[in-house]
């Protein structure tokens, strides 16, 4: 792109933070996808990154739908991908079946345990002070734990799913006590053995942005995060995010 007077006053230009915001991932993604020529980007004299709007379009709507043609959009627009919520899995996103292709490419379902994910689940337990963690893979029918602490089971049915919502988000999903949710309070997780009561997600993403499930962490009884626990979270679902896209 050439240089131009006034174009940090362009509306077709984003700053790399807010890039991160509206892809929903964090700042580092985007970075490593400058690098590998995902985004369109370039440095002003200042030596600050500026990424074209029209990448990150291309991106989030593949199919050259969608996203409004100016930097005011919000990171709340990326819930347009919703399509409302189905009664039998919980939340579903406008082209799940090409969700559902990006999560089998990632040829992680039904494969053995892995120490790197092991490592980090043990980690984001620990930094949470919680005493479950999973990193949470959505099939179609099911949601399936590439690693966990915690939990004896290895899946559930997906319409147990918390992360059937987590994928929604472009940040991390909270959910301080389940029982006062109402999109969980008859879940079998919170009402059965489990007890589940405190949830807190991070979609994990592949390269192209799918949203194939969630690191998170979770106890049973109600419990908040503090700030750097949040940050921590979402810095691990990150390093998870990358794990994948280089097992790719």
């Amino acid at each position: 792109m050439r240089a131009e007077s006034g174009r940090d006053a362009d509306p077709e230009i984003v700053t790399t933070t807010r890039a991160a915001d509206l892809l929903g991932v964090a700042v580092s993604t985007v970075q490593k996808w400058v690098e590998l020529g995902k985004l369109e980007s370039w440095k002003t004299p200042g030596g600050h990154r500026r990424i074209a709007l029209a990448s990150i379009r291309n991106i989030l709507y593949p199919d050259g739908g969608g996203l409004p043609g100016n930097s005011a959009v919000e990171p709340g627009h990326m819930k347009t991908l919703a399509r409302g919520v189905s009664h039998d899995r919980g939340a579903d996103v406008s082209d799940e079946s090409a969700r559902l292709r990006a999560t089998r490419a990632t040829g992680l379902l039904d494969t053995p345990a892995h120490i790197n994910y092991d490592r980090i689940v043990r980690v984001a337990a620990l930094l949470a002070d919680m005493p479950i963690s999973l990193i949470s893979l959505l099939d179609e029918d099911r949601q399936w734990f590439k690693a966990r602490l915690g939990l004896s089971i290895t899946e559930t049915p997906r319409s147990w799913a918390f992360c059937n919502y987590t994928i929604l988000e472009n940040k991390i999903m909270i959910v301080e006590d389940a029982t006062l949710d109402p999109r969980f309070a008859d879940n079998p997780l919170v009402t059965g053995q489990e007890a589940i009561r405190f949830y807190a997600g991070v979609p994990l993403l592949d390269r192209n942005a799918c949203r194939l499930g969630s690191l998170c962490v979770l106890d049973r009884k109600p419990r908040q995060l503090s700030h750097e626990q949040t940050w921590a979270l979402t810095e691990l679902a990150t390093i998870v995010s990358e794990e994948i896209q280089r097992g790719r």
